[in-house]
């Protein structure tokens, strides 16, 4: 089977700004199941640890420590956590909302993927709350055309905050 190559233009943004869309709707509306069928097998899902440097280094990136390093197993373990009495932070649910801005795509390394880099903002709260938690920064991800489809191989979350200030991390997906 020959592998087309990707053509990056207009509808390809359209297409893949939709799938991320797409992706906030079902985090937001907990079909967490539905959303692992957006993840190849082999996907890498992780959120390095944002430092503050001298200013030498602007980016504040350190790949090296990590909030967490996933597999499709290990995410597909949390989210079967999700339904169960031990999921004490989600009772009750939390309100959640996804927000993804800035979607920029270039080649991949392979002719099945793309490169997309994209901001977003991640805000939840409980009814009883005054205060929403938030989480904000940059996503790198790569996308594979699988079957005809768009997934998530790959997935880079760098918050631009270098102390978190949420309680934790369950739902920040």
């Amino acid at each position: 089977m020959e592998v087309q190559e990707i053509k990056l233009n207009m509808d390809l943004l359209y297409d893949i700004t939709n799938l991320l869309n797409h992706e906030a709707r079902l985090l937001d509306d907990r079909k967490y199941m539905d959303w692992l069928e957006l993840l190849t097998d082999d996907i890498v899902y992780r959120m390095p640890v944002r430092v503050t440097r001298e200013s030498k280094d602007l980016s504040g990136k350190d790949d090296a420590m990590t909030y967490f390093e996933e597999s499709k197993k290990s995410l597909t373990t949390r989210v079967l956590r999700f339904g169960t009495t031990s999921a004490w932070a989600e009772d009750p649910p939390l309100h959640t909302r996804h927000f993804v801005s800035n979607i920029m795509i270039e080649p991949g390394l392979m002719n099945n993927e793309i490169n997309v880099k994209s901001y977003f903002l991640t805000k939840r709260s409980r009814g009883t709350d005054l205060q929403a938690e938030e989480i904000f920064g940059e996503r790198i991800d790569v996308l594979r055309k699988v079957n005809g489809e768009w997934k998530i191989a790959s997935r880079c979350i760098y918050p631009d905050q270098s102390i978190l200030t949420v309680m934790n991390l369950t739902t920040f997906l």
